[in-house]
């Protein structure tokens, strides 16, 4: 239930539901999408006079669906991740008084992702950990004891 809120009516982000959804998207299209390329491949070996018209359709359906989802995740996947890397940037010299170079060539970008989660006390413990004991993005967000939560993502 918790993904259907949006983040406003969230009390509180934690590990178990920070995850965002878009309905329109993943609730209404892609199932539709679904539901259509298997009715195609279905209707392809029901109907063995129309067969190839029902491939044919079963192909494009699934090659919008593709191209919708590799679209969509490249743009968007490709901007929030320079958002996030700028925002530890900010955060990092907001916290620290100087530039990050050298800890954020340690770092991947699912632990600098991660690390947004943290509040500003914890942020400075956990980037030591995983600088020193290359914690996950997974174990860095497992450890945050005071979830902050991001309820400006999209």
């Amino acid at each position: 239930m918790a993904y259907f809120l949006s983040c406003y009516d969230m009390k509180t982000q934690n590990y178990s539901n920070h995850k965002r959804y878009y309905a329109p998207h993943h609730f209404i299209f892609l199932p539709l999408m679904g539901i259509l390329i298997g009715v195609g491949i279905w209707k392809a070996f029901a109907d063995p006079i129309h067969c190839l018209e029902w491939t044919l359709f079963s192909i494009l359906s699934f090659c919008m669906l593709y191209l919708a989802i590799m679209l969509r995740q490249h743009y968007a996947l490709g901007n929030q991740n320079r958002i996030v890397r700028l925002e530890f940037r900010l955060r990092y010299f907001e916290l620290f008084g100087k530039a990050c170079d050298a800890a954020e060539a340690q770092l991947s970008f699912g632990q600098i992702a991660a690390l947004r989660f943290t509040p500003d006390d914890e942020f400075k413990i956990l980037l030591d950990r995983t600088l020193k004991e290359n914690l996950s993005g997974d174990e860095i967000k497992r450890s945050i004891k005071n979830w902050k939560a991001d309820r400006m993502r999209l």
